[in-house]
């Protein structure tokens, strides 16, 4: 079976294809630039271009083998896959809901499951060509060194949702058509400092957000393991991210700000809008407005969208992007409030969560084969007697 196979609905045709796939053509623009003039670690300047080889440093550490850290033995129910409460899904309460049995709304939890870890999906394969593209074109060859860890990051990452999808849910949903504009704009702005801002503030930070809700609300072992470890990952990215952009945001113009600002401001609706989910109620013959107005009366959608911002608009802020057309955006959002939320520490927390469940595990494991070996002697000791 292939992947197409296993989609929700068609996905689409893509501006190309190549050998009957289907595939997305973004034209790209801008220019490659070579740099031969770098730090190495050990080496400090006093500009803070240390820091950077640090976090490149710990990208190089920190790498790891989703096929080997991931218990994939664990067992998942498609029909349950994150344990997810009725309350939660935009049809409960509603006529629909009453109507459905028990199998409509199981088939209902795996549709949302594989419509949010989908666009987790291309928003990973987003990543890890925003993240080429951050080699090809950063004037630094410190932020091509860090962009390359960051680039097999993302390789990681798609392969680890791709493989939950097919092999746990078997099911997969097409890209959100506004994760696709996103993507779009991101990628075909020729200024180098774009794919940063597009992918490294707004879409990561964004699935940050999204990541944490559902690693901290989950039931299910094996998707909290896989997010915990994805956003250990995801913490240096968005530091990375930080830092190059706070260092040459400085260096701007008022008039170059406020196109920056103008993009992020597009961005926030594009990907306010974008979590909706309304596809999935589509696929249960929801009509399309109707779909809307339901996701739009969900308390927990309300909720979900102001915690999703709360990775992104403390960013914004840090990197200097912080005008009053910006702010009154925030504000119409409802997440102005946000922007004094500590960043660090939140992405502190992402990092420390992971090595505690590894270090969990680990005991676990430990002493399953302390108690192996015990019973062994034990067993010995009894034949002797």
């Amino acid at each position: 079976m292939t992947t197409h196979e296993l989609y929700a609905h068609d996905p689409g045709q893509g501006q190309g294809q190549v050998q009957g796939r289907r595939e997305w053509q973004v034209p790209a623009s801008g220019a490659a630039r070579f740099s031969w003039e770098a730090m190495y670690p050990g080496q400090e300047d006093g500009s803070g271009r240390d820091r950077l080889l640090s976090l490149y440093q710990k990208g190089k550490d920190k790498q790891w083998d989703g096929a080997k850290r991931i218990d994939w033995d664990l067992e998942v129910d498609p029909y349950d896959p994150l344990g997810t409460p009725d309350e939660s899904l935009a049809l409960y309460g509603t006529r629909h809901w009453d109507r459905m049995t028990e199998q409509d709304k199981a088939e209902l939890r795996r549709h949302y499951a594989s419509w949010q870890f989908s666009q987790f999906l291309h928003g990973e394969q987003g990543a890890m060509v925003c993240a080429a593209r951050i080699v090809e074109s950063a004037p630094d060859l410190d932020a091509k060194f860090y962009s390359a860890t960051q680039t097999m990051d993302e390789a990681r990452h798609a392969e680890i949702y791709g493989r939950f999808l097919d092999e746990k849910i078997g099911m997969l949903y097409p890209i959100n058509d506004n994760l696709q504009a996103l993507l779009g704009d991101t990628l075909r702005d020729s200024r180098w400092d774009m794919p940063y801002l597009g992918m490294q503030v707004l879409i990561e930070g964004l699935a940050l957000a999204a990541f944490g809700m559902i690693r901290d609300t989950t039931t299910k072992p094996l998707p909290q393991q896989i997010l915990a470890y994805v956003m250990q990952d995801e913490a240096r990215h968005v530091a990375f991210g930080r830092m190059a952009l706070r260092d040459y945001y400085k260096q701007l113009s008022d008039a170059e700000l406020r196109e920056r600002e103008e993009f992020v401001i597009e961005g926030c609706y594009l990907m306010r809008d974008r979590l909706r989910g309304t596809e999935v109620l589509e696929n249960f013959g929801i009509p399309p407005q109707e779909a809307v107005e339901y996701t739009e009366q969900s308390e927990f959608l309300h909720l979900f969208r102001k915690l999703l911002f709360s990775r992104i608009v403390p960013c914004v802020k840090d990197i200097g992007l912080w005008g009053e057309r910006l702010q009154q955006a925030y504000v119409d959002m409802g997440v102005f409030d946000l922007g004094d939320s500590n960043l660090d520490l939140l992405m502190a927390q992402d990092e420390e969560l992971a090595e505690k469940l590894d270090a969990e595990r680990f005991a676990e494991e430990e002493a399953a084969r302390t108690a192996e070996v015990t019973e062994a002697i034990m067993a010995g000791a009894a034949t002797e007697a």
